[in-house]
């Protein structure tokens, strides 16, 4: 029922841009927080960024921090990341990733994932 779909990835020059977006289906959007990771080829996945349920408190991994923004459109139950002055080290699948509490406790539910790859 739960459903995550990313689009928006593609191939980039270093110093380029990338909006990344990921429609949510399946449960009440507005009432929980959004995540995005990423997961780079034979590296663990990693936390890029995190928005709260109403948008307004956000964190970001060091390693995009003033360069990448995560935000959300709750009345379409979308969540973006702007990703601009694109790395090599960027390169990676990127996932949406939600926390819902159910069954007494919590479990996660990971979008399909959508190709970053910055390359000169």
């Amino acid at each position: 029922q739960v459903q995550l779909v990313e689009s928006g990835g593609g191939l980039v020059q270093p110093g380029g841009s990338l909006r990344l977006s990921c429609l949510a289906s399946g449960f009440p959007f507005s009432s929980y927080p959004m995540s995005w990771y990423r997961q780079a080829p034979g590296k663990e996945r990693e936390l890029v960024a995190t928005i709260a349920n109403t948008g307004g408190s956000t964190n970001y991994a060091d390693s995009v921090k003033g360069r990448f923004t995560i935000s959300r459109d709750n009345a379409k139950n979308w969540v973006y990341l702007q990703m601009n002055d694109l790395k090599p080290e960027d390169t990676g699948v990127y996932y949406c990733k939600v926390v819902l509490w159910r069954w007494g406790g919590p479990h996660d539910y990971w979008g399909q994932g959508t190709q970053v790859t910055v390359s000169s």
